[in-house]
């Protein structure tokens, strides 16, 4: 079993979160920078994991990104098999389909160690996920300098355009 990147930015955003001060909350551009993944592809699991109801994304001043209570709950079984959807593990139906299909044990079997998989993850939380040593690697990936030198001459002036506030290389 080989998870989609789209589930694995996803799984690596709700941990993130899941150890994120509650006081300041990251925007996406900083989730997406601490885990080393494209902007575009962590925003839009950051969508889809606010459409599950496990983050809620705030814009505007004071906004960012928190996870829910029912997110810190979640079972990472159940996440990834939302996000993973109920697709076959091989591609028995792709086009030219398989010409085994109509007799094959194969799918079948592939199915049933799919489901044992994610029957594996069930009793795994997101908070489970972030207990050490996890828990404070994610917590030092997170943190980032509070105040910049004003006479960096490196920096813009102005909006990072994720409404952090945050001045951009």
């Amino acid at each position: 079993m080989r998870l989609t990147a789209f589930t694995d930015i996803s799984l690596r955003i709700v941990m993130g979160l899941a150890v994120a001060d509650e006081a300041e909350l990251p925007t996406t551009r900083a989730v997406a920078e601490a885990l080393a993944v494209p902007y575009t592809h962590a925003a839009k699991a950051v969508a889809r994991l606010s459409e599950m109801g496990l983050v809620e994304a705030r814009r505007g001043r004071g906004g960012g990104l928190r996870l829910t209570e029912a997110g810190r709950r979640a079972s990472v079984g159940g996440i990834v098999r939302e996000l993973e959807g109920a697709g076959d593990v091989v591609g028995c139906a792709d086009d030219p389909s398989c010409p085994l299909q109509a007799a094959c044990r194969l799918r079948r079997a592939l199915r049933e160690a799919q489901e044992a998989f994610f029957a594996a993850l069930d009793p795994v939380t997101v908070e489970s996920l972030v207990t050490p040593p996890t828990g404070p690697v994610l917590v030092s990936l997170t943190r980032r300098p509070r105040s910049v030198g004003a006479d960096d001459p490196g920096l813009r002036a102005g909006r990072d355009g994720d409404g952090s506030g945050l001045p951009v290389r």
